[in-house]
């Protein structure tokens, strides 16, 4: 069997994005010095490391043909995959984290957006390494590889399939004619964004350090707080809304942030998926208040926020916490299990199914009911005034079932590990739902630092599956892939 990757293409690439990463590791390095917190070694060093192993792999390799898909595809996969192995060397030099298990895990639930942890005291770790960790949120959230072809462009026409393979969704939503632009303007919104939270944070009354590790983890959609209880630790109502507001709007489809900027103020409500994202929203929230209203005393605006705010974290994938929903029913639970699944809308930093499929399956079904009543009937699959490719069906329907058979696979191998079945559903599903806190001994008041190793590398793979959509890396495993 001949294999047909050009590998050294490959290598070449994930030379130029380690050295990214080695230079990314620096930008800790102000506040470990401002904090004299006494990591500002294993950060050297780490970049250090990480830039020469780039830099020989790029040295050594030839760029020199266009990509084509299957190259997309192993750049993408291998690119998460090596950037989490070198990632997680701040955490091991510096010994915030010794086990280099823990610290594999750590750092791809950073660069997936999982929010998944390992660490029970996050409030005693340097503050160079916190924010190393929640810069791996947003390094991740709007993607490596979109920001390579933002500051690559030398990748030219073939860069489209590194864009197509990491974008969330369905389609890879194009802004510009050239990739590289789409890229930039995509990053550009979000640099915005993320600078716009980080000031109404310290509006709030955080410092720059906490604002922006939270403006990370909200924009990334990976909820990395600095403090052991989360956004519940700083007991304010103004602070909990504006993360509200900006987890709806990381939940969005990018293009539709775009749009609104250069002057598109209708582009929210003429976008069915934006609509139908909201109603859900509303939806579970009126529902799960009418089990947490006025809980414990806390009041109608206290009980609306808190119930808003993890139905928000939830739907977006963002893990942020300031109630403990495992004290409500199993109803509620029940609905923010759902929820795990669903994910926010396509072109977002969110994870889970998104909901433009699900959107796009409820019209399925229902077009294939009238189909039974009508044989002869033609009744076409439409978002909005659009007619759905079958194509595109055929896609949305195998991702679907595929991602369904990874789950029950998933919680079948969790608990051969001996994790209880509440607790597999729980920890399966927030993993390749890029989720975070789950349901049981890993809810929003634990973490993952019981399970097995072989559990934790297992829902490592979980986190790299659900990030990348779960084809992109499914696909490796064919053997066809591989040949000539």
């Amino acid at each position: 069997m001949k294999l047909g990757m050009h590998f050294h293409s490959v290598i070449n690439i994930l030379g130029l994005l380690l050295m990214f990463l080695a230079v990314s590791m620096l930008a800790p390095l102000p506040f470990s010095y401002y904090y004299a917190s006494g990591d500002h070694s294993a950060l050297l060093y780490s970049a250090l490391i990480t830039f020469l192993a780039g830099l020989t792999a790029w040295y050594f390799t030839e760029f020199n043909e266009d990509l084509r898909p299957k190259e997309g595809f192993a750049i993408v996969t291998f690119s998460w995959v090596g950037l989490s192995l070198f990632g997680s060397l701040p955490f091991l030099l510096s010994g915030a984290i010794p086990s280099f298990t823990d610290a594999f895990f750590e750092t791809i639930s950073g660069f997936s957006t999982t929010g998944a942890t390992i660490l029970s005291d996050i409030d005693g770790l340097p503050r160079g390494i916190l924010f190393w960790r929640s810069l791996t949120h947003w390094i991740g959230g709007m993607g490596i590889i979109v920001l390579s072809l933002a500051i690559l462009p030398f990748l030219g026409v073939g860069g489209m399939q590194l864009f197509k393979a990491e974008v969330p969704g369905p389609t890879a939503d194009k802004l510009a004619p050239k990739v590289a632009d789409t890229a930039k303007m995509l990053w550009g919104v979000y640099v915005i964004l993320t600078g716009a939270q980080t000031v109404l944070l310290m509006f709030g009354g955080m410092d720059l350090y906490e604002s922006l590790c939270h403006a990370f983890g909200t924009m990334a959609t990976g909820g990395y707080s600095t403090r052991n209880t989360s956004v519940a630790a700083y007991s304010s109502a103004y602070i909990d809304w504006i993360i509200i507001l900006f987890m709806i709007i990381a939940g969005s489809n990018f293009s539709l942030h775009y749009r609104m900027m250069r002057g598109n103020f209708k582009a929210y409500f003429q976008n069915v998926e934006f609509k139908f994202y909201l109603g859900i929203i509303a939806l579970a929230t009126v529902i799960i208040l009418t089990d947490t209203f006025d809980m414990d005393g806390a009041g109608v605006e206290k009980s609306i926020r808190d119930t808003l705010f993890q139905v928000v974290a939830i739907i977006t994938t963002t893990g942020f916490a300031t109630a403990d929903y495992e004290n409500w029913s199993f109803g509620s639970q029940a609905i923010l299990f759902f929820l795990m699944f669903t994910g926010a809308c396509a072109g977002s930093t969110s994870g889970g199914i998104k909901l433009v499929r699900i959107y796009l399956l409820i019209k399925f079904v229902l077009s294939e009911i009238v189909r039974l009543i009508h044989p002869h009937a033609v009744v076409p699959v439409r978002i909005g005034k659009t007619v759905v490719n079958r194509d595109v069906m055929q896609n949305i329907i195998g991702y679907f079932i595929l991602f369904i058979i990874i789950y029950s696979i998933g919680v079948l191998i969790m608990t051969a590990t001996g994790m209880d079945i509440e607790s597999s559903f729980g920890a399966v599903a927030a993993t390749l739902g890029n989720v975070g806190p789950g349901l049981g001994s890993v809810g929003p008041t634990d973490n993952y630092a019981h399970l097995s190793i072989f559990g934790k590398w297992f829902l490592s793979f979980l986190m790299l599956i659900g990030r990348l959509e779960v084809f992109t890396v499914i696909i490796l495993f064919s053997p066809s892939f591989w040949q000539k």
